[in-house]
């Protein structure tokens, strides 16, 4: 089964994606915000999950460098991303090289297609950092 055929929140998740609209939860019980999409709170167990869009504004916690043959498409980044939201994403950032992410660079989420399916990603706020 492919990510795009999941049932429940992922399938939602990514719905909205293919539509152009990056959402993560929260929790109309405890206001926490969650990410990965799931069923129930983390924080207090409640089912009371709704969509929001959030802000898309993010900081890189960590990098790290995936060394590939150019053939294979060459090397790309792997981060994990703090939303403003106070949720971690891991996705990849764009529009620099791979070596050029840094710790704390800020970011903003983008949503591409890749090989038919959309994904969320981030680029450096305001251009190169």
């Amino acid at each position: 089964m492919t990510t795009s055929e999941a049932a429940g929140p992922e399938r939602i998740y990514q719905q909205a994606l293919r539509a152009g609209v990056f959402q993560i939860q929260r929790c109309a019980a405890c206001e926490h915000h969650v990410f990965y999409p799931r069923v129930a709170c983390p924080h207090c167990g409640a089912a009371a999950l709704i969509w929001v869009r959030p802000s898309g504004a993010g900081t890189v916690y960590s990098s790290s460098v995936v060394r590939r043959k150019p053939e294979q498409g060459g090397d790309l980044n792997i981060a994990l991303v703090d939303l403003a939201e106070g949720v971690r994403l891991m996705s990849r950032v764009e529009g620099v090289a791979p070596d050029a992410v840094r710790i704390g660079m800020a970011v903003r989420a983008s949503i591409v297609s890749e090989q038919g399916q959309a994904l969320l990603v981030f680029v450096p706020e305001g251009g190169r950092t």
